[in-house]
């Protein structure tokens, strides 16, 4: 058996049995990933929020992508009301491998591919320079409120090119 020099990535939709593995990426990614841009504070209200027990429900109601690598579930984004990219988060052991923007990219074909012109998303601080640099243009910052902690994000929007079948 052979090692591979590039692990393969693969995307599939969620299951509801994702739920769990996905509340750990999540926790993960918040307290790894953003330790530059928001205090411990913030970072442990905003990943309690993946204790939820609606959490598995809001992924089922979205359409939310999982990424995997080698078959395993190392990130996950979902797409509200057909333009706005509610969640992105990917594990810390998997960053810089692609699989953020591999989520993105699938997230806005999809988006197009329904007839959105645009894509929305509320950048935390964290993920700021990762939309900007993919032509998500900013339009205005917000507080946030979560776990009686606030955190600091921006909305962006990246206009889609129109569809080539319209």
């Amino acid at each position: 058996m052979s090692a591979q020099a590039h692990p393969r990535l693969g995307l599939r939709p969620f299951l509801p049995a994702d739920a769990p593995l996905l509340a750990e990426i999540f926790r993960e990614s918040v307290f790894m990933l953003t330790s530059d841009d928001y205090s411990e504070a913030q970072r442990r209200a905003w990943a309690a929020t993946a204790d939820k027990a609606s959490f598995g429900e809001d992924l089922r109601k979205e359409l939310t992508l999982v990424a995997t690598l080698e078959g395993s579930p190392v990130g996950f984004a979902s797409l509200e009301d057909g333009d706005t990219i509610a969640m992105l988060y990917v594990h810390p052991a998997a960053a810089g491998r692609g699989v953020a923007a591999m989520l993105v990219d699938a997230l806005e074909k999809l988006a197009g591919n329904r007839g959105a012109p645009v894509v929305k998303v509320d950048a935390s601080d964290t993920a700021y320079g990762f939309f900007r640099r993919r032509g998500y243009v900013a339009e205005r910052r917000n507080s946030v409120s979560t776990g009686g902690e606030w955190l600091a994000t921006t909305t962006m929007h990246k206009r889609l090119a129109p569809r080539s079948d319209a």
